[in-house]
């Protein structure tokens, strides 16, 4: 399949289905129908992850604890193009997930686009995420702890990498494969900071990658180091294509930092499961590697 070059700048759609990994669309799997659509459709960047607990629409808690075969753990399968691809697969996308489905509105960012960002205020927050293989190399080392250590040293409050097992670059299908060590899977590397720090890092992030593809969004931070910063502005109402505006929390931490003695993820977990009917999907996704800026090198 040939390469897309580099006319993805600009707009574009995140789109990310929720759902166990067990679910069958037909005769297969939903994870690899879903990949195997965004495959043929020349997908800029998709990434299935597996997570390691999480509850959905039945509230039913799904859990790696039990480590059997038998478990259905929950997988977020997430796709990154133009407005106009993902629309042309939103449609089958709705039809094989089970689960919850949203759309997210981000900034595509290539080689052509790094340098003609918007000005934007500096007190927003921004996320920056990183679509990248798992086998890219950066001066010798994989390029994802290249990235990691580079948003170390220029300070930003935290990074996480996320190693997929199925997905698509560019409109090539990568995915994992059952004691294969060679293979390169999907990654992405995952970055919040305010957007003059961001603005600072994305030329030295591009050029450690031989064709960057990333996507900017604005975010809102409720909370840093412990310190409560405040709430987001409530969203009601419709969006585009009919759906419901809702609002994603996002939680970034270690798998080693406990609350009351428990893994602070299993605990956020159980907690969102029973006290808010409304919450729609949760889910824990293992990071392989998190830094955090001002000196706190591996602490969320």
């Amino acid at each position: 399949m040939a390469d897309r070059g580099t006319s993805l700048s600009g707009d574009c759609l995140k789109l990310t289905s929720y759902f166990g990994e067990r679910h069958r669309t037909g005769r297969d799997f939903t994870g690899n129908a879903l990949l195997d659509l965004y495959a043929n459709r020349e997908i800029a960047a998709s990434v299935l992850l597996r997570g390691t607990q999480g509850f959905g629409l039945r509230q039913h808690l799904r859990t790696d604890r039990s480590l059997t075969l038998s478990e259905d753990l929950p997988v977020v399968a997430v796709a990154v193009d133009t407005r106009a691809r993902i629309e042309s697969v939103l449609e089958q996308t709705l039809e094989m997930a089970p689960g919850l489905v949203t759309l997210e509105h981000a900034r595509l960012l290539d080689d052509d686009s790094l340098f003609g960002l918007p000005v934007s205020s500096q007190e927003e927050e921004t996320k920056l995420t990183v679509y990248l293989g798992s086998r890219d190399q950066a001066y010798q080392i994989p390029a994802y702890e290249a990235i990691c250590d580079l948003l170390y040293r220029r300070c930003i409050a935290g990074a996480t990498a996320l190693l997929g097992v199925d997905g698509t670059r560019r409109g090539r299908r990568q995915r994992a494969r059952l004691f294969s060590r060679e293979v390169e899977v999907p990654m992405m590397v995952i970055a919040v900071a305010p957007w003059d720090q961001t603005m600072g890092v994305i030329p030295g992030v591009s050029r450690l990658l031989r064709h960057p593809l990333l996507t900017l969004e604005l975010v809102r931070v409720c909370k840093r180091d412990g310190l409560f910063l405040g709430v987001p502005d409530r969203s009601p109402g419709t969006g585009g294509h009919g759906m419901a505006l809702c609002q994603k929390l996002t939680v970034y931490t270690s798998a080693g930092a406990l609350h009351e003695g428990q893994p602070i993820h299993r605990t956020l977990a159980r907690r969102l499961r029973s006290a808010e009917r409304g919450l729609v999907t949760s889910e824990t996704i293992p990071a392989i590697r998190t830094t955090a800026g001002g000196g706190r090198k591996g602490q969320p």
